[in-house]
């Protein structure tokens, strides 16, 4: 039984890191990969937690644009911090990003590294449409 699924790609998130799709939507839902702080117009991260944050999320945004799909239909998200420390930082800039009353569900973990050394990474289920 093969999974009916569209890879979604978009210039304004930036390309993979490696052998994985942006995200890829399948019944009725899109999934991106983690999104790292990259500014896809000039392949730079940001220094800080505010800023990076921003960025992860304008990533995110765009790439759910393109699957059509919008940042107030996210499901589920998974926010990877390289310092719990630093969480209440990233929450109010994840806050500004969200209606009242329109947050997904949320899990937000530490890990030890991440990739470019980034100091957060973010990930979303999110269902299609707008």
């Amino acid at each position: 039984m093969s999974i009916e699924k569209r890879i979604i790609r978009t210039e304004e998130a930036p390309a993979a890191v490696g052998p994985y799709a942006q995200a890829v939507a399948s019944g009725g839902q899109v999934y991106t990969s983690g999104q790292l702080p990259i500014d896809p117009h000039r392949d730079t991260m940001p220094d800080g937690m505010t800023e990076q944050t921003r960025q992860c999320l304008n990533n995110v945004k765009a790439i759910l644009e393109a699957s059509g799909s919008s940042m107030d239909r996210i499901i589920k998200t998974t926010v990877f911090l390289k310092d719990m420390a630093r969480f209440s930082e990233m929450n109010e800039v994840y806050a500004s990003f969200f209606a009242y009353g329109h947050v997904p569900a949320r899990s937000a973990v530490e890990v030890s590294r991440l990739p470019k050394d980034a100091l957060i990474m973010i990930d979303v289920i999110a269902a299609l449409g707008v």
